[in-house]
């Protein structure tokens, strides 16, 4: 039986369902003793902005019980060393190169990408846009439906790429948010970044993150990023990147099943760098066992239909 793991956005064939998180896995270089990049389905960049960025002060992570909080800030070596020394590092490595790009401004996402646009190698783009948005008095895009269906429109005119957005959970429907993104143009949307949390050592009553509240990833949230995907999936039409709480290949199925067309995987790669890998192959097990031969069978099968035997025991 051949089966084939290969998802296709806009201009961009995924060998597999498979990437890596933005910001979970640095600048796709860093782990090359544990995991061969070009196996993955592509390597989402840590956040790129246009000038280096050295993040919030320490303490920036804390482990919480299933997953952690983490108020990075955004650190990274900016845009101009991005394309000059990693960009060309990537490609050596044949990986599928998905730019996340982070700014607090549109004028400033625009630099970004017209400057990447510049470059060969890069298969497309995510933009966070859960960022502070500095002009309109600290707001963040990510909760401005206005600002997201402006956003969106902008850099839509400005590349033929692959063009995500990345869509906070931190608001009231986020399927609303999905919906502009789809209408101004985007091919996909990733769903979901990360909660808002937060964590205090009981005995010194102190913040366990200097910014008192970070973003909380891990296993804990993939119910609540399952449903966000499923809200989405009502909303739009377009391909949804499904992220939140991802460790196993088991996770990935449940939100390929409730209608992602790709994953990425995050927070567990801080305690296994290969996971994707791993999670791929389970994929392919998964599909041989049910005789699957192609993703797009299993993308959106989610039976929601109640059994006989839920609505007897009054499950209905």
């Amino acid at each position: 039986m051949s089966i084939s793991t290969e998802i296709t956005i806009r201009n961009v064939t995924f060998k597999n369902p498979v990437l890596t998180a933005s910001g979970t896995f640095g600048y796709g270089l860093e782990s090359p003793d544990y995991v061969d990049v070009s196996q993955l389905g592509g390597v989402v960049t840590k956040s790129i902005s246009r000038k280096p960025r050295d993040g919030n002060p320490p303490q920036r992570i804390a482990e919480t019980p299933a997953g952690m909080l983490n108020s990075i800030g955004l650190a990274n070596v900016g845009v101009d060393v991005f394309l000059n020394e990693k960009l060309p590092a990537l490609r050596k490595v044949n990986a599928t190169v998905i730019v996340n790009i982070a700014a607090s401004s549109i004028e400033e996402y625009a630099y970004v990408l017209e400057r990447c646009e510049e470059h060969e190698g890069i298969g497309g783009y995510e933009i966070n846009v859960s960022c502070p948005n500095v002009k309109d008095g600290g707001l963040s895009f990510g909760t401005n439906c206005p600002a997201v269906a402006e956003m969106t429109r902008e850099l839509r005119g400005r590349t033929e790429k692959l063009l995500a957005i990345k869509l906070t959970p931190n608001v009231t429907s986020i399927g609303e948010f999905a919906h502009v993104c789809e209408a101004e143009g985007a091919d996909a949307v990733s769903c979901i970044n990360t909660f808002v949390g937060m964590d205090i050592f009981v005995d010194s009553r102190r913040p366990k993150i200097a910014t008192i509240t970070g973003g909380f990833s891990g296993p804990a949230i993939l119910p609540m990023a399952l449903a966000k995907v499923y809200e989405v999936r009502k909303a739009v039409s377009i391909p949804i990147i499904g992220i939140g709480g991802i460790t196993t290949a088991e996770d990935a199925l449940k939100f390929l099943i409730v209608g992602a067309s790709l994953v990425q995987v995050g927070t567990a790669l801080f305690i296994d760098p290969g996971a994707g890998p791993t999670i791929a192959e389970g994929i392919v097990a998964y599909m041989e066992r049910n005789g699957i031969t192609s993703l797009t069978e299993l993308i959106g099968s989610l039976d929601t239909s109640l059994q006989p035997s839920l609505i007897a025991a009054g499950w209905e």
